[in-house]
């Protein structure tokens, strides 16, 4: 088996590739194969963003790994104008959906009741297969929490104060 601990920078060259939907490059440990076969057990540090397409990885005997992002089914949408764009996405960012933003269109994993919304809306849903990278969000990186001792992650709220009371 292929054991991977680290992403490293981009390489010119690869030894191997793994093609991957976007729930398994999101996944800080996975039991997968290469294109050509052969088992990987990725073992990444937790709370990184998703493996991005192109990405490399470095595994324990030396090899470089270069991630693919795999095609998969996806719902394609454009409106008649940027305003009934903007309303559709911001119909979707209310359910939490994580979308892919390109110059006209928005794209989002195939969801029967997600498409009849953005019917409903006036929007063009088209099902395409493609690869799908969506935004990783206004915060980047993981999810943390606050654990007592752990100083990297250990502070109270913050109050943001706009003017000075005497």
């Amino acid at each position: 088996m292929l054991v991977i601990h680290a992403r490293i920078a981009p390489q010119n060259t690869c030894d191997a590739e793994l093609e991957l939907t976007f729930e398994a490059r999101s996944k800080s440990r996975l039991r997968c194969f290469t294109t050509s076969g052969e088992e990987v057990g990725l073992f990444l540090e937790r709370g990184q963003p998703a493996l991005a397409d192109g990405e490399c990885l470095q595994a324990k005997d030396g090899r470089i790994v270069r991630v693919r992002a795999k095609a998969e089914p996806l719902l394609h949408v454009t409106c008649a104008s940027p305003f009934e764009l903007m309303r559709a996405a911001y119909h979707l960012g209310n359910r939490h959906v994580a979308l892919q933003l390109g110059d006209g269109w928005l794209r989002l994993p195939d969801d029967y009741v997600l498409k009849a919304m953005l019917e409903q809306l006036g929007a063009t849903v088209e099902a395409v297969q493609a690869p799908y990278q969506p935004e990783q969000g206004a915060y980047g990186g993981g999810h943390h929490h606050s654990h007592h001792g752990d100083e990297e992650f250990n502070y109270g709220p913050r109050l943001h104060q706009f003017g000075v009371r005497k």
